[in-house]
Parts: C-alpha cells; sequence; structure tokens
C-alpha cells in the first residue's frame, strides 16, 4: 500500500512541477505588471470614466467603457464601489453595465496569465469578454433605457490603499497584496491540474467538451459556475483540459461564466441588483458565453 502511495505522488508531483514550470513565469509576471497599472495608472483609467459625457453617443460609450473595465485592475468588490461613485456623476446605467462587465470578466493581470495557455486563446478571451462587456452595455440601453437598472445606496469609494509616499515601497505593498490574493489559488489550480492529468482519461475531456458540439460547450459553461475560483488557478486546469481536446468554443464559454458566476462576485452583484436583476444577469451570462462558445466553434480558428 504504501509503494502504491508512493508511486502516485511521485506521478502527481511530476505533472504538478511541470505545470509549475510552464505556467510560473506568466503568474509572477501578472502580479508585477498588476501592481503596476493598480499603482501607476488605476486613477488615470478611472478618471476616463468619470469624464465621459452624459448626453454623449451610447455606443462609443458603451465601447469605450468596456475597454476601461479591462484596463482596470480592480477585482469585483472594489469595482463596485468605484461604479457607485461613477454613477454619482451620471454615468449611464449601460456604460457602467459595460464597464462592470468587462471588469469582472478580464483585467492585465489575468491578461498575462492567459498568455501560458498560448497566442489563439488569449485572443479568444480578449475579445469575448470585451464584445461581453459591450453586449451587457447593448443589453441595459435596450431593456432598461428609461429605467435605472442598478442600486448603490450604502455604497461609498474605496478608500485607496496605495498611499505610501515613496512609489517603490507602494508597488511592493501592492505587489504582496497580489501575491496573498492569488497565490494559494494559483497552487491548488496546478495540484488539481495534476490530479487531472493522472487520473481523468484524455477522452474523457474530449467527450466532455471536445469537438464543435454545443453540448460541450455547454457543458464547460455549467462547469465554470462551481469550479472557478480565482483567474490565476484556473489556468493550470485550462491548459490541460486543451491539451486533452477541449475545443476553444469551449474554452470561451468556460472563461466567461466561470469568474461572472463566481461565488463572491455574484455576493457583491446581488447587493446592486437585486433578485429580479440578478436573475436577468445569469440569464445574460449563460446565453452569451453558450452563444460565444458556439461561435468561435464554427469559425475556422
Amino acid at each position: 500500500m504504501q509503494e502504491i502511495i508512493k508511486r502516485e505522488f511521485i506521478y502527481v508531483w511530476y505533472y504538478f512541477t511541470v505545470q509549475f514550470h510552464q505556467i510560473f513565469l506568466y503568474w509572477l509576471i501578472g502580479m508585477i505588471i498588476g501592481s503596476v497599472v493598480s499603482v501607476f495608472f488605476k486613477d488615470k483609467i478611472h478618471a476616463l470614466m468619470r469624464n465621459m459625457k452624459s448626453d454623449g453617443s451610447s455606443l462609443p460609450g458603451i465601447i469605450f467603457a468596456s475597454i476601461l473595465g479591462v484596463a482596470s485592475p480592480l477585482c469585483m468588490y472594489g469595482t463596485i464601489p468605484i461604479a457607485a461613485s461613477f454613477s454619482k456623476s451620471g454615468i449611464r446605467d449601460e456604460w457602467l453595465a459595460s464597464f462592470m462587465m468587462s471588469s469582472i470578466l478580464l483585467n492585465p493581470q489575468l491578461i498575462v496569465y492567459s498568455a501560458a495557455l498560448g497566442v489563439k486563446v488569449l485572443l479568444i478571451r480578449i475579445i469575448s469578454c470585451f464584445l461581453c462587456g459591450i453586449a451587457a452595455g447593448l443589453v441595459i440601453r435596450f431593456f432598461y433605457k428609461n429605467k435605472s437598472f442598478f442600486d448603490f445606496k450604502g455604497f461609498d469609494e474605496p478608500k485607496n490603499k496605495d498611499t505610501d509616499p515613496n512609489l517603490f515601497i507602494r508597488f511592493l505593498k501592492n505587489l504582496f497584496r497580489n501575491f496573498k490574493a492569488t497565490g494559494l489559488y494559483f497552487f491548488i489550480g496546478i495540484l488539481l491540474s495534476a490530479l487531472f492529468q493522472r487520473y481523468i482519461p484524455q477522452d474523457a475531456v474530449t467527450f466532455v467538451f471536445g469537438g464543435n458540439e454545443a453540448w460541450g460547450v455547454l457543458m464547460a459553461a455549467t462547469v465554470g459556475v462551481p469550479l472557478y475560483v480565482c483567474g490565476g488557478g484556473t489556468i493550470p486546469i485550462l491548459k490541460t483540459w486543451l491539451a486533452d481536446g477541449m475545443s476553444l468554443g469551449s474554452a470561451a464559454a468556460f472563461m466567461v461564466t466561470g469568474p461572472a458566476t463566481k461565488i463572491t462576485n455574484l455576493g457583491a452583484l446581488k447587493t446592486v441588483l437585486g433578485i429580479k436583476h440578478f436573475l436577468f444577469y445569469w440569464i445574460f451570462v449563460i446565453l452569451y458565453s453558450c452563444i460565444c462558445g458556439v461561435i468561435i466553434n464554427i469559425l475556422p480558428l
């Protein structure tokens, strides 16, 4: 029995170390870039959002808000109070929806993490998340043109933690917070990936997520709901699944529903949406991820 346990440990450790060496550099660079953006560019990004004119054209504003959401380094708990301050400044709900949606799905740090999946998957993630932000803004514009969608009562702008007068110390403190926020999930993700590689047959992954079938996309969208915990933590899992036959469309669906339905994000969103709008959000996310995944599988990529 001990020999079996020892042998299995060696196998899992081997897969763990292989994944670690393949992804660690992307994780490290991602944390550094995320901290640079947070310390030196976050206020500029948010100032651009505040300066958007409420009497401007809706569609260009939606597109610009989605771009700013992708560029913003904040998590959802940081984004909602900022969005509340935007709302008080008179920013339209469709622009807020676009900004918040793309901010949930992507940030500079996660873009670098995702480079470990290859250029094609990276581009799919960036484009699909950016378009999801635009789609969210258009949906709010169409269905809630003359009605309020968000309720930001009780939300104040968060206290800025990057205040040390020494810029280098400020950067190091932010980098340490990044490490604390993502480090555990990064190593758990690699461990889960190693366990998948050892104990889940490649044929099973191909059967569930592979091919160009809508079923695989739906399964990936569904699995993304309970499994997604942290962007960095899911990169090694996705890397394993893609190597085992997961389709690009299924990967795209997982990368949308995962962060959009992460339990901490849902808890934050429910406080500003209410039950009716919260269900509306769920339906939008599932529909978009499935449609996006099917389209990507159809395209000759």
